[in-house]
């Protein structure tokens, strides 16, 4: 590649107590999707999930584990740096973070909390969170939900709110963040017992996308950004027929052009391809796929929208598939080893 065309890099998060080798860098060819490591930084137990600054310099990665914290690497040349120790969350298990408002936000699905932490001029984090919000409440799907279990946290398109998910209590909660004190917007209720795990926002940012655990389907919601509403439209299975043992839907994701939603099952291994109608409150499930490997913990989509990753945990590798611009469907053009990979994010 000439001088000064860096491919783009991809960064995978594991699980380092099932063999996991940290946080790996790789690169990402642009003509076919493929994905080569670089590098591996282990300094942190269990990096699980991971983001990127808005200036792609800084990455930070949760650590999953009982005492709760999250890593500030800096993303120089083929590796990311760790920056110092992990801060503590003030929560248990997180198992998502992103970067809003000046904060890295951490959803705890262990303590069913929500987490900010204050992010300083040079990307790294204070030592202490300006607010952690506990959730409360259960669902009726014994032992999943016998209380709060916060499993991911996001901003909405507009950067006005923090959206987060919540299994244990079917419901999604749309937040504030104002003087780096995190406070309920408005909760809303989903169906009791669907387990709701991710979201994902249309591009154009008036519908969302709940992917839920306990139900093998999606929930389509209205947004209204300017009053901070979500409202539950319809749902749709992610898998035809019932399914011949465990379901467990993972990750979801949305083409950048808000063509296609595509979703991933561990326990059946499939990739789902669902199409919104014209006005993206309809969802159709047109296709499902092998993932590649076992047990796919997180799907990602490259910015171009040509690519699409599914992180196997189990099996150990990210697999890669080429996008048919015209279906959506995915066909698979190579893995790479990852042990206990369990997400990707691209820099």
């Amino acid at each position: 590649m000439a001088e000064g065309r860096r491919q783009p890099r991809a960064f995978i998060g594991s699980f380092t107590a099932a063999g996991g080798p940290g946080v790996l860098t790789a690169a990402m060819d642009p003509c076919d999707g493929a994905l080569t490591v670089l590098s591996a930084t282990d300094g942190v137990p269990d990096p699980s999930y991971l983001a990127l600054s808005p200036t792609k310099d800084m990455l930070y990665a949760v650590s999953e584990t009982a005492e709760g914290a999250v890593a500030a690497y800096r993303v120089t040349g083929d590796k990311a740096e760790l920056t110092g120790p992990p801060v503590p969350v003030g929560g248990s298990g997180p198992t998502h973070l992103s970067v809003h408002a000046g904060h890295v936000l951490t959803a705890n699905y262990g303590s069913g909390s929500v987490t900010a932490l204050p992010v300083r001029v040079d990307g790294t984090l204070t030592q202490t969170p300006s607010s952690v919000l506990r959730h409360t409440g259960s669902g009726p799907h014994t032992p999943r939900q016998h209380g709060p279990h916060a499993h991911q946290v996001q901003p909405d398109p507009s950067g006005r709110w923090a959206v987060s998910v919540d299994l244990g209590t079917d419901s999604v909660r749309v937040c504030t963040l104002a003087g780096g004190t995190l406070a309920v917007h408005r909760e809303i209720a989903l169906r009791p017992g669907s387990g709701p795990r991710h979201l994902a926002f249309h591009p154009r940012g008036e519908h969302a996308y709940v992917l839920n655990e306990l139900a093998p389907t999606v929930t389509v919601c209205r947004w209204d950004a300017a009053e901070g509403t979500l409202r539950p439209v319809g749902e749709t299975p992610v898998l035809s027929g019932v399914p011949d043992g465990d379901a467990y839907p993972s990750g979801i994701a949305v083409s950048p052009d808000g063509r296609f939603v595509w979703t991933a099952t561990r326990g059946q291994d499939m990739l789902s391809v669902l199409t919104p109608d014209a006005v993206g409150e309809g969802l159709r499930l047109v296709a499902m796929v092998s993932s590649g490997g076992h047990w796919p913990r997180a799907l990602a989509v490259d910015p171009s929208g040509r690519f699409l990753y599914a992180a196997n945990e189990r099996s150990g590798d990210v697999t890669w598939f080429v996008v048919d611009p015209d279906t959506g469907v995915p066909r698979r053009g190579g893995s790479v080893e990852a042990p206990a990979a369990s997400c990707v994010v691209f820099g």
